[in-house]
């Protein structure tokens, strides 16, 4: 199920509760009592006033429940956003089990479930790790990092990343930690933004001739480079699709106790 449907069907439902006690049945509640109040020398008794004036169970919830979903569905929608990596695609940077936290306005400020943009805040630069809803499957998210921009020729041979028809400066980084045997760790310097891949050379890993980025498209690409479903795959990012930039990592749990020790800023 959608998490963000669910929240935006509380908040309609209790909203609407709540709006309609104020309008209709509030009213009609004070309007009973007045007239029992009026029918009974000496007034009614406290337990019997509290009875006929008291809110259903429902509208009770209501109140109570919509100001704290509104603000979640507000902070989730357009401030920042959790979530889960499931899997290894961005190693080295993000690991499985790594919580993180999603900026949603870096890019322009989306209505919730359709979302559809409306303020344009910038675009997504090359370098950016970003989540977005995947292009055969809108229900599942995907994070990877933007590789390619409208209008860019991307290709990728021999584990060699090319922008333009330059190639993508890397150089080999001490390499401790492995996800396999021969796997090896490099920075990727792409636009200025340096940041950690692995390539395993035994792994000839796949090939892909050059491609030109559509106009409102994004080419992705995963930082654990041979074994990643990006856009080598199935192709490119519409802008609708985006959700946001990843900024930090707060937590990391995979099995065992949650650990805080590995927060940190996502580059």
């Amino acid at each position: 199920m959608d998490f963000t449907l669910l929240l935006v069907l509380a908040v309609a439902i209790t909203g609407v509760v709540w709006l309609v006690d104020i309008v209709w049945w509030r009213r009609a509640r004070r309007a009973r009592l007045e007239k029992a109040e009026s029918q009974v020398d000496g007034g009614l008794d406290t337990a019997t006033r509290d009875k006929l004036g008291k809110e259903p169970w429902a509208v009770d919830y209501a109140r109570s429940f919509f100001p704290v979903l509104l603000i979640v569905l507000v902070l989730r929608s357009f401030v920042v956003e959790p979530f889960q990596i499931p899997s290894g695609s961005m190693r080295p940077t993000l690991k499985v089990g790594d919580f993180i936290l999603v900026n949603k306005f870096t890019y322009g400020l989306r209505l919730p479930v359709i979302n559809t943009e409306v303020v344009d805040f910038g675009e997504p630069e090359r370098g950016d790790v970003m989540v977005f809803r995947f292009p055969d499957d809108p229900s599942v998210d995907f994070i990877k990092r933007v590789i390619g921009l409208p209008g860019d020729r991307i290709r990728y041979e021999d584990k060699q990343l090319y922008v333009n028809d330059e190639p993508v400066g890397k150089s080999v980084m001490d390499d401790d930690i492995k996800a396999a045997p021969g796997e090896q760790q490099f920075e990727e310097q792409l636009d200025g933004v340096a940041h950690a891949i692995y390539n395993n050379p035994d792994d000839p890993g796949p090939q892909m001739p050059e491609v030109v980025v559509p106009d409102g498209h994004y080419f992705m690409m995963g930082d654990n480079r041979d074994h990643s479903n990006d856009s080598r795959y199935w192709g490119f990012v519409p802008e609708e699709n985006i959700v946001g930039k990843a900024f930090a990592v707060w937590m990391h749990w995979d099995s065992g106790l949650p650990s805080f020790s590995s927060v940190r800023v996502i580059e």
